[in-house]
């Protein structure tokens, strides 16, 4: 004799097992890939922007608005000269050396972006404390400093979320 069955709430049918679930993928002959690089790279590309922005903001500030005379004599305006310039394409080379070294991190990190924040802030520091090596005014060394550090954290916050979000979300850390 059988055991009786109890159905308690609504009963859901049971469906035959699916035969092409059960079976193998195809295999590839490339690994998956986790990365999305074209949006990391379009990332660090707009961070690049921001961070060059960031330089030339912060140069008018200082120059414009404190009237402290950084990268150029106090006589050559707002702007200063073509060392403000420099100084804004280098923040934005240096913003895509990071994406490269986020990139690689990515690739073969087992956790990429605590070391990505490591890099970052300990490279910051060394802008920020850079400006009180040269010969240069107190308050030009402040700003400077001040400056690099706004940049250096501009760098950090924004590729930072930018390589998170690049990581496709089927990937399991």
């Amino acid at each position: 004799m059988s055991e009786p069955t109890y159905r308690y709430g609504r009963a859901t049918p049971r469906r035959p097992d699916d035969p092409t679930q059960r079976m193998n993928p195809i295999p590839s002959d490339k690994p998956p890939s986790r990365i999305n690089a074209g949006r990391l790279w379009a990332g660090g590309l707009g961070t690049a922007v921001v961070v060059a922005l960031v330089v030339v903001v912060g140069v008018l500030l200082v120059r414009g608005v404190l009237h402290i005379a950084v990268l150029a004599p106090q006589g050559e305006g707002a702007y200063g000269t073509a060392n403000t310039t420099t100084y804004a394409i280098s923040a934005g080379v240096l913003a895509l050396l990071a994406t490269a070294l986020l990139h690689i991190l990515l690739l073969a990190m087992p956790r990429p972006m605590q070391f990505f924040y490591w890099i970052c802030a300990l490279v910051t520091a060394v802008a920020v404390l850079l400006p009180f090596t040269l010969m240069a005014n107190l308050d030009a060394q402040v700003a400077t400093a001040g400056i690099n550090l706004v940049a250096g954290i501009c760098l950090m916050t924004v590729l930072g979320s930018i390589g998170a979000s690049a990581v496709n979300s089927d990937y399991q850390r």
